[in-house]
């Protein structure tokens, strides 16, 4: 019985050795939140100070006054490209629909005229031979000219 005793006051002692660990870690958490909170803070406030003097700087009626005078120039350079782009010798009220009606009819007219064939397309045309000479010095005698595998003439090797 005895030992039950000293088992329950060793497990007692266990637990409340293992609650304040406990705590002392709960303790460490919380101040060490604490200690990035307040780097937190400072980083919030340096960023806010730093703001504010760049803010300063900055002048909401220029950048207005800039925008301004960027739709002005933007207006500009279109009225130089649309000058640009007119047309001359033109009336001004030219119906599309005339004109691709007229563009259909050429279109038509193109297609009933006859066209000549090309001779190298009709049938019966002539095809070059090959020399059947490799000999220059002499124009009479004819040697058999060999062919790779696609149908051309095997260049001459050259004997040393």
């Amino acid at each position: 019985m005895r030992v039950l005793k000293q088992k329950k006051l060793y497990e007692g002692q266990r637990d409340q050795m293992q609650q304040q660990v406990f705590n002392m870690e709960q303790a460490s958490f919380a101040t060490e939140n604490l200690r990035d909170t307040i780097v937190t803070v400072e980083a919030m406030q340096l960023a806010n100070k730093e703001l504010k003097s760049q803010y300063k700087k900055v002048n909401i009626d220029k950048i207005e006054d800039l925008q301004d005078e960027m739709a002005d120039l933007l207006e500009q350079a279109n009225d130089v490209q649309e000058t640009l782009g007119r047309t001359y010798g033109l009336p001004e009220d030219v119906d599309e629909a005339d004109l691709e009606a007229e563009l259909e009819a050429l279109g038509d007219e193109l297609l009933f005229e006859d066209e000549e064939t090309p001779s190298y397309l009709q049938d019966g045309a002539t095809v070059p031979e090959f020399p059947e000479t490799n000999d220059l010095s002499d124009p009479n005698k004819k040697q058999e000219v060999k062919l790779d595998e696609y149908g051309l003439p095997e260049a001459p090797m050259k004997t040393t």
